[in-house]
C-alpha cells in the first residue's frame, strides 16, 4: 500500500508532459515512417541516462498474470517491490493471519516466475496482524523495511526490518511497540528524509488520526511519535492507506478512506514537520468502492494515483492536472485477476516495461500488471547521454521516455508523444556532406520536398530568412540549421542540416625581444596541427630550417616581423588563417665567449671574435695580455683573433679585451672583459 514513486518513471501522454520534455531534451513532434529521429539532450553530467523509444504506455489496459503459492495462504495484506543494487528485483509481503513476512525473488526481471520464501516471524518481533509496508534505502545504501500492524489500541505496533546492503540478506527486526497507545490500527506508513533528518507518517485506521514519526538524524534511531489527531470533520474516515509525494518543493500526503469511499489530500508545505492541512476530495468521478490501497506515480511533469477497490474488485487511475487538481478518475475494465485486493506495489520500470503487483485476500494470490513495450522503433532504448538516431517502421503514435539520475533524489523524467506519418522525400542542396565552409564565408541552402506547404527555419542564427526555401547562412561556428516542413496530408517533418565551419587556426606565438646573436623558436600552441594543414612563414630571412613547418627556428640580426599562413587542405576548398609575430633584437651588451682554444679544428671555438650580429661599426676591438701589451686590434666587426702574436702562438692564460662600437639602431656600446686562451 501507499507506494510513492521516487525512483520509477512512467509514460503519460499529455501537453503538460511535452512541456516538461522540452526542458530536458529536444525531439521532433512529427516524423514520417523510416525518417531518422534525432534527439538533443539538455542535461549534461548526469550520473545515468536512460532513453526508451517504444516504452510501455500507462494509458493502455495492463496485461494481468496471477500467481498463487502455498506460502501466501495466510491472508496476504501488502506488498513492496524494488530493484536491489545488484540488479535483481525483490518483493516483500505481509501475511496478516499468521503475522509472517514473505520475501519474493524475481531475479533480473519482473517477468520471471517469482520464488517465494517465508521468512516467518523472527523472535516474534513482527507486529501482530502485520499490514502496511514501506521499503526505503538510506544515504549509506542500507535497506530498511517498515511494518505496521494491529487493529486497535492495545494490539498495534510499529517495527523496522534491517536488511543491510542487500534485499536478499536475513532480516533483523526491531519492534517499537505502540508508543504508549498512540497507534490504533496504523496503516500506510511512509518515511522520507529532509535536511539530514528522517520523518514518517501513518494513519490510525481505527481512530481516524494522523501519526507523525521523528527519527532524528538516523533512520535506524527509535522515533519520537506524535499523534496529530483527526484533521477535521470527515477529512479522515476509515483511512486505510497513504502515500507521500513531493512536488515543486512542497510535500503532500494522499489517503484513501474505506468508510466513505473518498480520497484525502494532506498539505505539509515546504517541510515534513509543518502542521498538516487536510482536505477530503470526495469520491472522484464516483470511481471508489471500498478503496484498499493507493500508489502514486510521478512522470513527465504529471502525477497519477492508482487505487484498488475491494467491492467490486477494480483498478482505478486518478489523473491530476496538478498536485492540487483538477482530478479525474477512470476504471480499467474487468477485475484484472483481483479478488478482494488488499495492497498494491508501486509501479516499477523493468527495462521498457512497466509493472505493478497486487495481493489478493480471498485467493491468497499475487497479481502482476504489465504495460508492455512496443516493437516499432529501430532501436528500443539507449543509455547514452545523446542517443543515436533511430526511426519507426509503422505509422502511429509513440512515446519517447527519458530518465536521468535513476534512483537518486534529483532524478528527473520526461516523455513526449511523437507522431509517425507516411514518408516524404527531402532534398538539401548542397548535400549534407558538402556544407563545410571557411570562417567568414557564406553558403546557400536550398530545401525541396514534394507536397510541402511551407518551410520554417527554427535556427535563426546568421540566416537571411526564416521562411524561405532558399536561404543564405554565415555562421561563425559549426551550426545545425533546423527546419520544420508541414505537408498537405498533415505530416510535419522536423529535420536539420549541419553547416560545418572550418576552425583552422594560426598562432605565430608571442612577440618578444631576444639577445643579439641568440636564436628563438616561432609558433604558438593554438596553431592547427596535423597532416591536413600546410604552413608558410614569410619572410624566410634568418631561418635555420625550412619555412613550411609550424615551429621554425630563427636567428635574426635585427628587428623583424614574421607572417604565418596556415592552410587547411581539402579536395574542394582550402581555408586559411593568418597571424604575425614581432622579434626584436636587443643591442645593449657585447656578446663574446669567455674561452677559446686555437688550433682545435672545431669551428666556433678555435678563434675569438664578436658574436653580436647587431653591431654594425667598430671604433676599436683591442686585446691585451696580462702585462698590458696589445696582442690584437681591429675595427672590422667580423675579424677574429686566431691566438697568435706576430705569427707565433700566444701562451695560454687570461687576456683582457675592450670593445667600442655602434649598434644597428645607432646606440653606442662600450664594454671590457676577459677571455681564457686554452692550449
Amino acid at each position: 500500500m501507499r507506494k510513492c514513486l521516487l525512483f520509477v518513471a512512467l509514460l503519460i501522454v499529455s501537453q503538460l508532459n511535452n512541456a516538461q520534455a522540452q526542458s530536458l531534451f529536444y525531439s521532433p513532434d512529427t516524423v514520417c515512417v523510416r525518417q531518422q529521429v534525432k534527439i538533443i539532450d539538455f542535461v549534461p553530467n548526469a550520473s545515468s541516462y536512460y532513453w526508451s523509444f517504444c516504452s510501455g504506455n500507462l494509458l493502455n489496459t495492463p496485461i494481468e498474470n496471477s500467481t498463487a503459492n502455498v506460502v501466501l495462504n495466510n491472508t496476504p495484506y501488502d506488498i513492496e517491490v524494488a530493484k536491489d543494487d545488484g540488479g535483481d528485483y525483490y518483493g516483500f509481503i505481509t501475511l496478516s493471519a499468521t503475522s509472517e513476512l514473505v520475501r519474493v525473488s524475481f531475479g533480473n526481471s519482473l517477468s520471471n516466475t517469482p520464488v517465494f520464501t517465508n521468512l516467518g516471524n523472527p523472535s516474534g518481533t513482527l507486529p501482530k496482524n502485520p499490514a502496511s509496508l514501506y521499503l526505503r534505502k538510506d544515504a549509506g545504501n542500507k535497506w530498511y523495511l517498515f511494518v505496521t500492524g494491529g487493529s486497535a489500541a492495545g494490539n498495534s505496533s510499529f517495527a523496522r526490518v534491517d536488511l543491510g546492503f542487500s534485499l536478499s540478506n536475513p532480516p533483523n527486526i526491531v519492534n517499537f511497540g505502540d508508543f504508549g497507545g498512540l497507534l490504533k490500527g496504523p496503516r500506510g506508513i511512509v518515511v522520507d528524509s529532509q535536511g539530514g533528518k528522517w520523518y514518517g507518517y501513518a494513519v490510525n485506521s481505527a481512530s481516524n488520526e494522523l501519526v507523525f514519526f521523528d527519527f532524528g538524524s538516523n533512520i535506524s534511531f527509535t522515533p519520537t511519535v506524535t499523534n496529530l489527531g483527526n484533521l477535521g470533520a470527515g477529512v479522515l474516515s476509515g483511512p486505510i492507506d497513504m502515500t507521500l509525494i513531493k512536488d515543486n518543493g512542497l510535500y503532500y500526503l494522499f489517503v484513501v478512506n474505506i468508510t466513505n469511499n473518498s480520497l484525502t489530500r494532506i498539505d505539509l508545505g515546504n517541510s515534513l514537520k509543518n502542521p498538516p492541512i487536510g482536505t477530503n476530495l470526495g469520491n472522484i468521478s464516483g470511481r471508489f468502492f471500498s478503496p484498499s490501497s493507493i500508489s502514486v506515480t510521478r512522470d513527465c511533469g504529471s502525477i497519477k494515483a492508482f487505487i484498488t477497490n475491494q467491492n467490486p474488485e477494480q483498478y482505478v487511475r486518478v489523473d491530476m492536472g496538478s498536485i492540487t487538481g483538477p482530478y479525474s478518475a477512470i476504471t480499467y475494465p474487468g477485475n484484472l485477476g483481483m479478488h478482494v485486493p488488499n495492497g498494491s506495489s508501486r509501479i516499477v520500470r523493468d527495462g521498457d516495461e512497466l509493472t505493478a503487483f497486487v495481493v489478493n485476500a480471498t485467493t491468497d494470490s499475487l497479481v502482476r500488471f504489465t504495460y508492455s513495450k512496443c516493437t516499432r522503433s529501430s532501436i528500443p532504448s539507449s543509455q547514452a547521454q545523446t542517443p543515436p538516431a533511430y526511426s519507426y517502421d509503422t505509422m502511429g503514435v509513440y512515446n519517447i521516455f527519458f530518465e536521468v539520475n535513476a534512483g537518486l533524489p534529483d532524478m528527473m523524467t520526461a516523455c513526449k508523444s511523437i507522431y509517425v506519418d507516411s514518408i516524404h522525400a527531402i532534398k538539401f542542396s548542397p548535400l549534407a556532406g558538402d556544407t563545410t565552409i571557411c570562417q567568414r564565408d557564406t553558403i546557400h541552402l536550398i530545401i525541396q520536398s514534394y507536397g510541402a506547404v511551407g518551410y520554417q527555419w527554427n535556427t535563426l542564427y546568421n540566416i537571411s530568412d526564416s521562411e524561405a526555401q532558399d536561404v543564405t547562412v554565415w555562421p561563425a561556428h559549426s551550426t545545425a540549421y533546423n527546419v520544420t516542413i508541414p505537408y498537405s496530408n498533415g505530416c510535419v517533418i522536423d529535420t536539420f542540416i549541419n553547416v560545418k565551419v572550418s576552425q583552422v587556426m594560426a598562432d605565430a606565438g608571442p612577440s618578444r625581444t631576444i639577445k643579439d646573436g641568440a636564436s628563438t623558436v616561432l609558433g604558438g600552441p593554438n596553431t592547427s596541427i596535423g597532416s591536413t594543414y600546410h604552413y608558410q612563414w614569410f619572410p624566410n630571412e634568418f631561418m635555420n630550417n625550412n619555412t613550411f613547418v609550424p615551429n621554425p627556428t630563427v636567428n635574426p640580426n635585427n628587428d623583424i616581423t614574421y607572417y604565418l599562413t596556415v592552410t587547411q587542405l581539402n579536395d574542394t576548398f582550402q581555408c586559411k588563417a593568418y597571424d604575425t609575430v614581432v622579434i626584436r633584437v636587443g643591442c645593449n651588451a657585447v656578446e663574446l665567449p669567455n674561452a677559446f682554444a686555437p688550433g682545435n679544428n672545431r669551428p666556433g671555438s678555435d678563434k675569438f671574435g664578436l658574436l653580436n650580429k647587431n653591431i654594425v661599426k667598430l671604433n676599436s676591438f683591442i686585446i691585451y695580455d696580462r702585462w698590458g701589451n696589445e696582442v690584437f686590434t681591429t675595427t672590422d666587426v667580423y675579424a677574429q683573433w686566431d691566438g697568435k702574436v706576430n705569427g707565433d702562438p700566444a701562451p695560454l692564460g687570461v687576456y683582457v679585451w675592450v670593445v667600442d662600437g655602434f649598434c644597428y639602431g645607432g646606440q653606442r656600446v662600450t664594454q671590457s672583459g676577459n677571455v681564457t686562451l686554452i692550449r
